[in-house]
């Protein structure tokens, strides 16, 4: 007895799972990286509620880089493929 997948995604979802699957897995990184080095400069320029501000986004790109990780290894394209 087969038992079919009724969870699908639904149209939205595929949508943005087919553009974020696009951006290379890189790219969260370096931008969290770069919050990161910008945060220290803004800290030691002085500006310290920017600094917290901009050194806040470090965690959501990285998050975003393993949701894009994700889409690439187990998304809807993967079923599709199969």
């Amino acid at each position: 007895m087969l038992l079919e997948n009724e969870n699908t995604e639904s149209a939205t979802a595929k949508a943005i799972e087919e553009q974020t699957s696009k951006l290379p897995s890189d790219l969260f990184l370096y931008a969290s990286l770069a919050s990161m080095g910008t945060s220290l400069a803004l800290k030691c320029l002085g500006h310290k509620h920017t600094a917290l501000f901009v050194g806040q986004w470090a965690s959501p790109f990285l998050l975003l880089g393993i949701y894009n990780k994700l889409v690439k290894q187990n998304g809807h394209d993967a079923e599709d493929k199969s």
